[in-house]
C-alpha cells in the first residue's frame, strides 16, 4: 500500500515536472516571439487544457481515478523542483536557440531574396520609370495649359472689368 502511495507520488511528481516544462515552452514562446495579447490569451487557455488533461489522464491511467490530497502536493512539488533547479536553463537554452535559427532564417531569406530585389529593381527601370516619366510630363504640361488658360480668362475679365468702368 505504501509503495503504491510512493510510486504514485513519484508519478505525480513527474506530472508536476512536465506541467513546469510546458509552462516553459509557453514562456520561451512570449519572450522569442512577440505575441499580442489575443494570442497569449489563447496560449493560457491551451496551456490549461494541456494541464488539466495530463493530470486527468495520470488520476485515470495511474489511480482509477481516485482524486487525493498527496497527488496534488507531489505535482507541486515536482512544479517547485523544476522552477528552482531547471528551469531557468531550460529557458536560456531554447531562447538563444530559437533567437539563433531566427536569425538563420532571417539571413537566409535575405539572400533568396536578392534576385527578386534585382528583377523588381529591373523591372522598375524598364517599365514604371518610362511610366513616371509621361505622367510627371504630361502634368507639367497640363499645369502650363491650365495656367496659359487661367491668365487668358484674368485677362479678359480685367478688360472687360476696366471697360465697365
Amino acid at each position: 500500500m505504501i509503495t503504491t502511495q510512493a510510486k504514485l507520488f513519484l508519478i505525480f511528481t513527474v506530472n508536476g515536472i512536465i506541467i513546469g516544462l510546458l509552462f516553459d515552452f509557453f514562456r520561451i514562446l512570449r519572450k522569442s516571439f512577440k505575441t499580442k495579447d489575443f494570442i497569449t490569451y489563447i496560449e493560457d487557455i491551451i496551456f490549461w487544457i494541456l494541464t488539466g488533461f495530463i493530470i486527468l489522464y495520470s488520476t485515470f491511467t495511474f489511480n482509477n481515478g481516485e482524486i487525493r490530497l498527496f497527488l496534488f502536493v507531489g505535482i507541486i512539488l515536482g512544479i517547485l523542483l523544476y522552477m528552482l533547479f531547471i528551469s531557468s536553463y531550460v529557458i536560456k537554452i531554447n531562447v538563444s536557440i530559437i533567437t539563433f535559427i531566427k536569425k538563420l532564417v532571417i539571413k537566409i531569406f535575405n539572400i533568396v531574396i536578392i534576385p527578386f530585389k534585382f528583377i523588381y529593381k529591373l523591372i522598375r527601370k524598364v517599365f514604371f520609370k518610362p511610366i513616371s516619366f509621361c505622367i510627371i510630363n504630361i502634368r507639367k504640361i497640363s499645369t502650363k495649359f491650365l495656367n496659359k488658360i487661367h491668365n487668358k480668362v484674368k485677362t479678359k475679365t480685367k478688360i472687360k472689368n476696366s471697360a465697365e468702368n
